[in-house]
């Protein structure tokens, strides 16, 4: 798992982490954590050789021509690593200097940057004033503290001058440049003040706006706090495995499972939010500047969050300056305190938003997908044309469109490329494919395990809409631990007689079918002697009884089976072999809902909800961070796809995605609730406050129902950062 995704990427990152294993082990970063001044590591004309100075510039001036992008990659691997030495500051004023019009500037510089003969510097701020004098800008001031100052042959400063703000590149010797004890003692930072430099037309950087510079400083920097994140979740984990306390290892225990999960949760956000950034700022649009806030808001953010857990995981080990967390903890909180804090970024995410500027989340496919997409949208205008509603969802059933991916008859047998230009052409034709409900989370069980006859009867009426499911699954002791349930069927002749209780059964009133799993062996192992059956909603003993949740309304069901007969030719999969139909079937539910399907309250919600209100200063940034939490999620979602289409599995995105997806609902009907003052005590339905107390009180739900946060973050803990089981009960 990295910020790129392509087999290009990966196999740079892998050159990269090979680069630093053999030039940058931990004895070389100890040995600049302790020595007296900074000096140029050992490794510098090798970093220079292997092109990844000039990565992002272009091959006119020395680079390689690639861009920032493949820069996040190297910058992610090297924060792995605490690397010593000026890449970041240099790499960062090689992109600033390389964004001016000054053709002569970059002509001059960028071949050394590119090359290792020089480094160099960027103040994100300062209190630098010119004059102009005999065609110069004479700059005097000092700067705010600066990355690497103390290593760079060139600065890059902000000058406040009578035009406006200009952004200028000094010689470090015409400077007063002073080395500052520093938080990050492996790469430090100095002070920087002129005299009265006089800066020559050719030294200043036409084009470059404070916004530029900043954005670009956003994006990389979260490359970098990415790498720094990757470590520090890795080094927890491995630490958790092993450390034994109270007779068994702490990662068994939920409370630093919980915490080690969240800490993958924050470094999947900080990938995807960097990887965007850099990709925007490569793209050049409008959008650049969202999508580096977000990194400076999520990237940011989750290198100190991830520092900060890893040394409550390590605990007393830690703590000591033996241990290299504290390293990283100190990179961490640098690149925060460099870059600004993460309330004044959230606002300005949130100005964006608001004003329209958010970066919208899409897939463009390449060209070579052109010639499909035309023969799909013509088959698809074909649909538009059917005006009777039944007559479309019968013909997208029967022609597979509504589950394109499933083999024929079912589906189309479409391939990932195939399977998202359908999903773009139907949207952009207006055309819905039937309503499938909770029947989707059936559809795939039955291909899979479905007998012939079962298929026929069952499938082709639920892709075309035509029945109505509820799943029978939960029971009143058996919910997140589905394997407990208790429901009992008991052979009789030609079938099976059901008894016992279902709860939290959604649309049980109105279903006309159920999928159920019950126990039809009780000798054997928990997983074991469990069968799944069709069960006819209108069958004698059924007795179906609505729950009044704590929205006032009936989603939710109590279904009580007494003795339902249940034939053998509705049973799915082998007689007590159902477990395995029933994982499958849970999967397909986790994927449903992991995919965004405008359940609760959103990023769109929010901003329709801020449309007519201005937040205060303290209200722009919790709305900023929301929709950059949002944004990031997107994000994850965007990325899963795009390894799915290369090829590659999704990793831990798709889990961190669903989970993350429904807190993010929650979060943020809670907060447009709240935001309403005193109309909050409200509750008229036809109104905004109704609606918004609605949508607060139903998200409750939101962490239960799909597998309870809780145990969502177990299962990241355990099966993504091999964490050690749960023990089982007595032992």
């Amino acid at each position: 798992m990295a910020i790129g995704l392509t087999e290009e990427h990966e196999a740079l990152a892998e050159s990269v982490r090979g680069f630093a294993e053999r030039n940058i082990p931990a004895a070389a970063v100890r040995a600049v954590l302790d020595a007296d001044e900074e000096t140029r590591p050992g490794f510098w004309p090798a970093l220079a050789e292997q092109g990844l100075l000039g990565l992002h510039l272009d091959e006119e001036h020395g680079g390689q021509g690639y861009g920032l992008l493949e820069l996040s990659v190297v910058l992610e691997e090297l924060g792995r690593a605490a690397a010593p030495g000026p890449f970041l500051p240099t790499v960062l004023a090689g992109a600033v200097i390389d964004a001016s019009s000054n053709a002569k500037l970059r002509a001059e510089l960028l071949p050394a940057l590119a090359g290792g003969s020089k480094t160099a510097a960027v103040a994100l701020d300062g209190a630098l004033t010119g004059r102009r004098e005999d065609g110069s800008l004479v700059v005097t001031g000092t700067s705010g503290t600066v990355l690497g100052a103390a290593l760079a042959d060139v600065v890059v400063l902000p000058v406040a001058a009578d035009e406006g703000e200009q952004w200028v590149a000094v010689d470090a010797a015409d400077l007063t440049v002073t080395p500052v004890a520093s938080l990050d003692r492996v790469r430090r930072v100095a002070a920087v003040e002129a005299s009265g430099v006089a800066v020559a037309a050719d030294r200043v950087l036409d084009g470059v706006t404070a916004g530029r510079v900043t954005d670009l400083a956003a994006a990389l920097f979260g490359a970098e706090a990415a790498g720094l994140a990757g470590w520090l979740v890795d080094t927890a984990a491995e630490y958790a495995k092993v450390r034994e306390q109270f007779g068994r290892p702490i990662g068994q225990f939920q409370g630093v499972k919980h915490k080690a999960a969240r800490s993958l949760i924050a470094l999947e956000q900080a990938r995807a939010a960097a990887w965007d950034a850099a990709r925007a700022l490569d793209e050049g649009t409008g959008e650049a500047g969202f999508a580096a806030a977000v990194s400076a808001v999520i990237a940011l953010d989750a290198g100190v969050q991830t520092a900060r857990d890893a040394i409550q995981i390590l605990g007393g080990i830690g703590f000591t300056w033996e241990h290299d967390a504290h390293v990283y903890l100190r990179r961490a909180l640098t690149l925060r305190a460099l870059l600004g804090p993460s309330t004044r970024w959230a606002a300005k995410v949130a100005e964006l938003a608001l004003a329209g500027g958010r970066r919208e989340v899409v897939l463009e496919l390449d060209e070579d997908a052109q010639p499909l997409r035309e023969r799909i949208r013509a088959e698809i205008a074909e649909l538009a044309a059917i005006e009777d509603k039944d007559a479309l969802a019968a013909k997208m059933g029967d022609e597979g469109w509504t589950v394109p991916h499933f083999p024929k008859p079912w589906g189309r047998e479409a391939g990932p490329v195939e399977q998202i230009l359908i999903q773009q052409e139907l949207k952009a034709a207006k055309v819905k494919a039937p309503n499938l409900g909770i029947g989707a989370w059936l559809v795939p069980s039955l291909v899979r395990y479905g007998s012939d006859e079962q298929k026929e009867r069952f499938l082709r009426p639920t892709l075309q809409g035509r029945i109505v499911w509820c799943q029978l699954f939960s029971e009143p002791g058996a919910g997140s631990d589905l394997a407990s349930l208790s429901m009992k069927a008991e052979r009789v002749e030609g079938g099976w007689k059901l008894t016992g209780q279902k709860i939290w059964t959604s649309l049980a009133q109105h279903a006309q079918w159920g999928f159920c799993i019950a126990r039809t062996d009780f000798d054997a192992p928990k997983h074991d002697g469990i069968t799944y059956f069709l069960v006819d909603m209108k069958s004698p003993g059924v007795d179906v009884r609505p729950l009044r949740e704590l929205t006032g309304e009936a989603l939710f069901n109590e279904v009580f089976l007494d003795g339902v007969f249940v034939p053998d030719e509705q049973v799915v999969g082998e007689v007590n072999k159902g477990w395995q139909v029933a994982r499958n079937t849970l999967s397909n539910e986790r994927v449903s809902l992991s995919t965004g399907g405008g359940l609760g309250m959103g990023v769109p919600e929010l901003l329709r909800f801020f449309a007519n209100r201005t937040p205060d200063a303290v209200g722009a940034a919790e709305v900023g961070r929301l929709v950059a939490q949002g944004q990031s999620i997107d994000l994850l979602g965007l990325r899963t796809t795009l390894k799915q289409l290369n090829g590659v599995e999704p990793g831990a995105e798709a889990s961190v995605r669903k989970l993350l997806g429904v807190q993010f609902n929650q979060d943020v009907a809670d907060y447009c609730w709240a935001a309403q003052g005193t109309a909050a005590a409200t509750e008229v339905p036809m109104t905004e406050s109704g609606i918004v107390a609605r949508a607060m009180l139903f998200s409750r739900a939101m962490t239960i129902y799909g597998g309870t946060t809780e145990v969502q973050l177990n299962i990241i803990g355990e099966r993504i950062l091999g964490l050690p089981r749960d023990a089982e009960p007595g032992k």
